[in-house]
This record gives C-alpha cells, structure tokens and sequence, in this order.
C-alpha cells in the first residue's frame, strides 16, 4: 500500500473536526497504550481510537455543560442575594424616614425590632422555617463564604471578560457556593422580613393614629396613650340610647335641665320641652313658640334654678322664658343690631348673658336689668361658638373668621388670639381649667392648653365638627359632626372612650350637670338622649 521503508502519512482529520483535536487524541491514545507514535496503524484500528476519543470528548463535554449549570444556577443565587442586599439598604431607608414620624415608645420598638432580625442565626432561622442545619463547609468555602458576604455588592453578575469561570467560583466548589448562596439569601432574607414586618406594624400604627400631639414648633407626633386613659372614676364605658325624642324640625338647639327631668329641642320656630323621666314613647309636654315661624332656633340655655329660658336663633331678638308659671310665658325680649344669634351663654352666677352675633360681635346682657351692658368686638365674621371658664372671669369665642379668641370679662378686653387654617364651629372650656377643645369645619378637633403653645389634634370626625361639650367632671368631653357621629374623648388627648353613629348630621348636643345622660339634636328631625355608663 505505501512504498518500501517510508512511513505511512499523517492522517488527515476528518472533516468539520479540528486538528488539535484529533492530534491530542492520537497522542493521549499513544500514551495511554505505551506504544510509539511512530506505530504503523491500519486505518480501522485509527478510527476505533478516534471513536474512543470522541467518547472520551463528549463526556468531557457533559461534564463541563454541568458544570457551567451550576454557574448559571450560582449566578442567578448571588444576583439574587445582591437583589435582596439592595432591598435590605432600601428598607433601612424607609424606615430611618418613618422612625421620626413615631411617638417615642413606638420609635424604640421599632429599633428593637430591627435590632433583633439584623441577629437572626441560621439556626433559628432553620428552627422557625423546619430546615435542617447544613454541613460545615471546607476550609476553603468558608474563606470564599466571608468574602461573599463581605463584597456580595461588588461581585459581577456578568460573565468573565475572558469567557472563563470568574476567578473565585471554581468549578470544584459549585455545590458548596450555591448552598452558601442558598443559605446567605434565606437568612437576609428572613432578617429583611421581620424588619419589615416590624417597621410596617408601627406605621401602620402610626397611619391607624387618631390623636397627635402638636408641639409650639409644629412638629406632629402620635400619641401614646397611657393604660389608664380609659379606666378610673368618672370614665365612661360607653353611652345607651333610651330615648327617641321626634320633634319634628331639624333640631339646631338641644339642653337638659338640671334636674335630668326635662329635655328642650329648639327647632324651626319653636322649643319643645320633653318629661324624659318615666321610660316609653315620648311626645312634647309644651311648646314654646318664638322668633319667627320659619326661623330656627340655634341656642337655647337654662340659668341653674331651671325656672328660665334664654333662646336665640334667626332673629334679632333673644327670648327670656318664665317657667315657673303653670303656662311658660315670655317674660322678656332682648333686642340687637345683629340679625342673628349663633350661640348663647350664661354666667356661673346667671346674671349675664352672652350672645354670638353674626356681625361678628359679642353682647353682653344684663338679665336682671334687661339691657346691654357691652359689645366685644373683634371677629371680622360671625361668632359661632361661645364657654365660659368656672369662675366667670373669661369668655372664649369662636368665629367663622377661623379664629378663637379669649376676652377678660373684668377689664373688658381682649386676652388671646388663635389663628386657624378653618372655620370655627364649636368650643368647649374644661371645667377644671387649663384645656379649650375646638371643633372644625375641616372636621379636625383641637385641643389647645390655654397658658402654654402645645395642643392635641384629634381626627376621628370625617366632616365638620357641628358641636362640643364638656362633662362637668371636666374628665371627658362628646363632639358631633355632620358624619352622623358623637364621639366621646379622654381629656385632653383624646383618646375614644365611645362613638355612636346616627342616622343623620348631629348638630347640637348637651350634658346634664351630674353627667348621666347626654342630649342630641340631628337633622333628621329628632333628639336622642343617652344614658352615661360607668
């Protein structure tokens, strides 16, 4: 076949194969039988070795393709890890910018709880999710885990410029790498769920907060009510209706007498007096015609004998009710410039009286005389709201030129101005001094000290705030609004003793003198009264 004494020629490689390839496998074949290179081979016995060589290739070949999985797999574990890195940074973040927004206690639990998931072990971690521990690592992973999770932020997720592994994933290691990824996610990611569930508990918290305690440089924080906010002598527990007074008219005007025996309804035109004494379905005892026939009554107030009754309303005159008489009588007419009244009140020792003029200025009555004694003014709109502190030497008013302002009734003069972004509807003084609670047209309800610049701001009302009154003990206090609600606070952080929804806006309301019942008046024609329970 070839000629004499030379040697065969190099083979040609097959086609679509690659030189290199076919010569290392002639030669791992040479070297691996112990035979010379130089050994003359037949043609069949060259192509059984390049057969066994190709075998020998292709498993190579799966091997590798296994094990550039498991880099795949490795890579997608740290982006994974760099992922959750990244949200762990975030977190911390959002919750550095809530933590300020909560109240002091809450800011602590917060950073205890954080605290606590940045220590998670994996073996808690692993008893609390029912995983088994994993094994030790070698030496070697150890080392290549500490830098893992030291510089997970700076490692490529892309591959090696050169297309090869990247220097500190080795092919050996791969199992390993991926359990530690594996184990570094599930932890980071168990630490990242407590923190958020924790930093997501408080602010909700704080979003489910009603009551905010406002300092003098305006900073709002929640407030953390203390345990006996709703416990102690005097607290309610809550408030049971027992009576449906239907009067007819929307009922603007509400008071009950001292006595707890009779309830008075001002409406369009009209007082009704009601006998709430005996239990059953009510219908008026009398009825007390004034102002004009289509004018509604806006204030009625009873001096402390409960033998008179001062009403004022759309008109510009005051009516002064006798009730002694069999028959109550109009005994007397006071007469203003202003063509309304908003609001009354009387003085502790009932011979004044001071009226809320819609021009804005306050009247003072002389009862006894019948006269006008003096006007404050100051309001640049109508006075809607007006109290009177216990020992009769302070009035405050609030005005629909959303200010509230204090006036020394001995001197006859202007003490304090608070300024506000809304209408004022309502006030209430505490009888025990030291707190005024204002109700909004924005359906806030403030409550301001009356000698220092902090104040509680209150937010359970979901429009304006109609009405307010104090209890005399001076421990609670019930605000209505034209949300249909009556809600009742803990003086003066107003924490929710109860509420009561009705059936439409409550406009008026009152509390008898020993603090057992309270009064409403709504616009859907009726007063309701409820008995206090302690």
């Amino acid at each position: 076949m070839f000629p004499q004494n030379r040697p065969p020629a190099p083979l040609q490689p097959p086609p679509g194969s690659s030189a290199s390839v076919v010569a290392a496998a002639a030669a791992a074949a040479a070297a691996a039988s112990g035979t010379p290179q130089s050994l003359k081979l037949t043609y069949p016995e060259t192509l059984d070795r390049i057969k066994e060589e190709f075998q020998f290739l292709q498993t190579q070949y799966h091997s590798l393709k296994l094990e550039c999985e498991k880099l795949a797999t490795e890579k997608t574990e740290i982006q994974r890890h760099y992922v959750m890195t990244e949200i762990a940074k975030r977190l911390n973040v959002i919750c550095a910018q809530l933590i300020p927004f909560l109240s002091q206690e809450h800011q602590q639990q917060v950073v205890q709880a954080m605290e606590r998931a940045k220590q998670v072990t994996m073996g808690e971690l692993n008893a609390s999710i029912g995983v088994r521990g994993l094994p030790p690592l070698p030496h070697s992973q150890q080392l290549q885990a500490q830098h893992l999770s030291q510089h997970a932020q700076g490692l490529p997720v892309g591959p090696h410029p050169s297309g090869l592994p990247h220097p500190g994933l080795t092919l050996g290691g791969g199992s390993g790498l991926l359990a530690l990824s594996g184990a570094l996610g599930a932890q980071l990611a168990a630490k990242d769920e407590r923190a958020h569930l924790e930093a997501a508990a408080a602010a909700a918290a704080a979003a489910d907060a009603y009551s905010f305690h406002v300092s003098a440089d305006g900073q709002m924080q929640p407030v953390p009510f203390p345990p006996d906010a709703l416990l102690g002598p005097g607290i309610p527990r809550h408030a049971r209706q027992i009576h449906t007074l239907n009067h007819g008219e929307v009922v603007c005007a509400v008071t009950i007498s001292t006595s707890t025996r009779h309830v008075y309804t001002g409406g369009k035109g009209c007082v009704k007096v009601w006998d709430i004494s005996q239990p059953g379905s009510k219908s008026p005892m009398a009825q007390l015609d004034c102002l004009n026939r289509d004018n509604y009554i806006r204030s009625c107030k009873l001096l402390s004998d409960g033998r008179t009754l001062i009403v004022g309303g759309e008109a510009s005159t005051l009516s002064i009710w006798d009730l002694a008489t069999p028959t109550p009588r109009i005994k007397a007419e006071l007469t203003s410039s202003a063509p309304a009244c908003y609001a009354l009140a009387i003085s502790p020792d009932n011979k004044v009286c001071f009226s809320c003029c819609s021009d804005g200025n306050i009247v003072v009555w002389d009862l006894h005389n019948q006269t006008l004694v003096r006007q404050f003014q100051g309001h640049t709109d109508g006075a809607s709201c007006i109290d009177i502190s216990n020992d009769g030497t302070k009035l405050w008013t609030g005005g629909l030129d959303n200010t509230v302002r204090c006036w020394d009734l001995r001197e006859g003069r202007q003490l304090q101005q608070h300024d506000f972004t809304s209408q004022i509807f309502s006030l209430g003084y505490c009888p025990t001094g030291e707190w005024l609670a204002v109700g909004m047209e924005s359906s806030n309800v403030e409550v301001l000290h009356v000698s220092k610049p902090d104040k509680y701001q209150l937010h359970l009302h979901e429009s304006c705030v109609l009405s307010l009154k104090f209890a005399y003990c001076g421990k609670w206090f019930v605000s209505t609004g034209k949300d249909n609600l009556l809600n009742a606070w803990r003086t003066p952080y107003g924490s929710s003793i109860f509420q009561s929804k009705e059936s439409s806006s409550v406009l008026s309301c009152d509390i008898s003198p020993d603090d057992q019942f309270i009064v409403t008046g709504s616009g859907d024609k009726k007063a309701t009264v409820y008995e206090v329970i302690y």
